[in-house]
């Protein structure tokens, strides 16, 4: 990078279920005022504002904006399916990176409705057409299936059949990010589950039972990021860094290889994350916190593989030694993940992004992963988009 990018400061507000929310604006000023009064910052020094969110009529980052002050900083609105918080500080962060402004606003929000997500334009093609077609063409058919829960259950099918895993494993991570949640305060769903509970839930597709599948969620998260020489010259606080970021779209394998599980996007997420560890000098086996998206339980198994938690075809043995929680080599999703904190789409990068300062400054409570110098954050959205982001603990 050209130059350092620190996070000067976090917010978020608890994520709920739909209809018990406040209204979007509402829940993306008091993120926003969170995360300014984190960083101990007045909010008329920020020079540049990213807005996420992908259910909402244009310019509702600037109505969010508006209740904390209207001082015509320039407001971006982004829209990137479910990466579209973590889109939003990759342009925050390249902002201050490039020397464009020294200190920059990323935040999200999305008041959702209950159930399965639904385009919202049905008088045009949508931008998974392709990516139903292809899904259509491995699977022999089209199905009722809701487009989202065919897509990654028939990803979890094929990876049965290729490795040899069992339905079972799947259940595990599922029980494993309610037993993380129990500690966030943030996450919708705290309450334990069993292995047993997750397998005789409701049946959705291929592998996935209702227990298995992010429930749709309302929330808004917010950064604020700066240069070092901001940060310094403000009285702000240095101790959390962006090392690398990389942000990846589709590649001509998504529609080439006739899988599943680069339909869902593992091949974007590899090289994202590739991109990254070069960037970085890193190898995966150097981080000892990952928020990673698992949208569903089949995503986190492979993005075990994509992000190099694990070797290929080793993520039940990975699942089955613990190593993806508290006391294994890396502990996964220690906020819940989606899973159990829930997936408010503008929301969820920041939340991630949040969850791992804490980590990093120390102060995750029962959450925290000990001596955390490295975290890494995954945020995938199809159509598509995979946002990877490389954090450390500096001075």
């Amino acid at each position: 990078m050209s130059r350092g990018v620190l996070v000067a400061g976090v917010g978020m507000i608890p994520f709920s279920k739909p209809g018990r929310s406040d209204e979007y604006d509402v829940m993306g000023a008091a993120a926003v005022r969170a995360a300014l009064k984190d960083a101990g910052l007045d909010y008329g020094r920020v020079r540049q504002a990213y807005a996420g969110y992908v259910y909402g009529n244009s310019t509702c980052g600037q109505r969010a904006l508006y209740r904390v002050g209207m001082t015509g900083v320039p407001v971006v609105n982004v829209n990137n399916n479910c990466s579209t918080g973590s889109s939003s500080l990759w342009l925050a962060r390249q902002a201050v990176e490039s020397g464009a402004v020294d200190c920059a606003l990323a935040f999200g929000f999305e008041q959702m409705k209950p159930g399965a997500l639904t385009g919202a334009w049905a008088d045009r093609a949508t931008p998974l057409d392709r990516f139903i077609e292809q899904m259509d063409e491995i699977e022999g058919g089209p199905s009722d299936a809701p487009a989202v829960m065919r897509f990654f259950g028939a990803a979890g099918t094929e990876y049965m059949d290729r490795y040899g895993m069992r339905a079972e494993t799947f259940a595990k991570v599922a029980v494993k990010a309610r037993r993380h949640a129990a500690n966030n305060p943030y996450a919708v769903f705290r309450d334990p589950i069993t292995e047993t509970e997750v397998l005789a839930a409701p049946h959705l597709y291929g592998p996935v039972t209702r227990l298995q599948a992010c429930p749709p969620t309302c929330g808004a998260a917010a950064a604020i990021v700066c240069s070092e020489d901001f940060a310094r010259a403000h009285g702000l606080r240095t101790d959390v860094a962006i090392r690398a970021q990389s942000l990846v779209t589709d590649l001509p394998s998504t529609f080439e290889d006739k899988s599943m599980i680069t339909v869902v996007g593992a091949d974007i997420t590899r090289e994202a994350a590739h991109q990254v560890y070069e960037a970085s000098g890193l190898d995966p086996r150097d981080i000892p916190v990952v928020e990673l998206h698992d949208c569903f339980t089949v995503n986190e198994v492979l993005c075990y593989e994509a992000l190099g938690l694990c070797e290929e075809g080793g993520a039940e043995r990975f699942v089955l030694d613990g190593d993806n929680t508290y006391g294994g080599r890396v502990v996964t999703n220690p906020s819940g993940g989606l899973l159990s904190k829930g997936h408010p789409l503008g929301a969820t990068g920041l939340a991630q992004c949040a969850e791992l300062v804490w980590q990093l400054r120390g102060t995750a409570g029962d959450r925290q992963v000990e001596g955390a110098t490295l975290a890494l954050q995954h945020n995938l959205g199809l159509g598509g988009a995979g946002v990877v982001t490389l954090y450390e603990k500096a001075s």
